[in-house]
């Protein structure tokens, strides 16, 4: 962050889970008031995850969510977090996105990610040979940034994903390593690093990322998100007791098990200088949060906490 830049454009990375044995209806609308919340309080980004076949993720299809919240708010950027460009035809995610640019025009953008998204089975339920098409996966990205580009081809003959928008959707490429560092700069994608999944190796992908960057069109620079995950509070005492009940939690237990990383904890006194930190300490733009606890309204508080924290920077 530089010294003149007084704030941080802060998103919110929603996994849509199904919580306190809610209905799915249910939790789909609690995606939706935490979108509503994050407009209405300044959050510039509210992207939405994709998953298969998980009782305790509702969202398996970002884009319908997408379309049903930009009815229901007016500003904020809306995108995924992120389609599973394996189980997909570029052509159909490009018209996709391009038709939901059409309707919320500079509101749109497009995460892509490798990932199954779900159990082996499910994978093989959505698109077959799951591997093979992972191995396919520069291809795949690469044939979708021409159909943005209005340069894809088939048999020599030119393709467009319609419709033609006069704000098409920005493309970003979410991973936690240089190889996927590598593909969004050859593309001239954004880079989304996964820190709330890996935190090894961060600074050596965005440095990557930033050293090999190429853009496609004129006037793309490199831009980057780092995604964290994020426990903020009032004061220390319920920062810690929040935090305390995360790490006893299925969640908790099982982020200790895979040595994931930890939330970042604090107030928004302490919390300013530890946002600052890792924008300089891993060279990103932007901040991403995604809150780890399993309560709807703790994880609304612990949101609109973090964006008080920001204000005023």
């Amino acid at each position: 962050m530089t010294e003149q830049q007084t704030s941080i454009p802060l998103g919110i990375l929603d996994m849509s889970p199904v919580l306190e044995q809610v209905s799915v209806e249910e939790a789909l609308e609690r995606s939706v008031q935490l979108a509503i919340m994050a407009e209405q309080h300044g959050y510039e980004r509210f992207w939405l995850s994709e998953h298969h076949d998980i009782a305790a993720l509702a969202c398996t299809a970002p884009e319908v969510l997408i379309a049903h919240i930009g009815v229901r708010t007016s500003s904020i950027r809306l995108g995924s977090g992120a389609v599973l460009l394996p189980h997909y035809s570029p052509m159909k995610v490009a018209e996709t996105f391009r038709m939901l640019s059409a309707l919320y025009p500079g509101r749109i953008d497009l995460g892509i990610g490798r990932a199954p998204g779900g159990s082996a089975h499910a994978a093989i339920a959505l698109s077959g040979n799951y591997l093979a098409h992972v191995a396919e996966m520069p291809q795949l990205v690469s044939d979708l940034r021409s159909l943005l580009q209005d340069q894809y081809q088939v048999e020599g003959g030119a393709v467009r994903a319609r419709p033609q928008t006069a704000f098409p959707p920005q493309l970003w490429l979410l991973g936690t390593n240089r190889k996927s560092a590598g593909l969004a700069a050859a593309q001239g994608a954004g880079y989304v690093f996964g820190h709330f999944m890996s935190s090894s190796d961060g600074q050596a992908a965005i440095q990557h990322y930033r050293e090999q960057f190429q853009p496609v069109a004129d006037g793309e620079q490199a831009r980057v998100i780092l995604a964290v995950k994020i426990i903020a509070a009032d004061t220390e005492a319920r920062a810690t007791g929040l935090y305390e009940k995360w790490k006893m939690s299925p969640a908790g237990l099982a982020a200790v098990g895979e040595e994931m990383p930890e939330p970042i904890i604090g107030t928004p006194a302490t919390l300013r200088q530890q946002f600052t930190d890792l924008l300089e300490q891993y060279q990103a733009d932007e901040l991403m949060l995604i809150c780890p606890l399993d309560q709807y309204e703790e994880r609304m508080y612990v949101y609109e906490t973090a964006i008080a924290t920001i204000k005023g920077f």
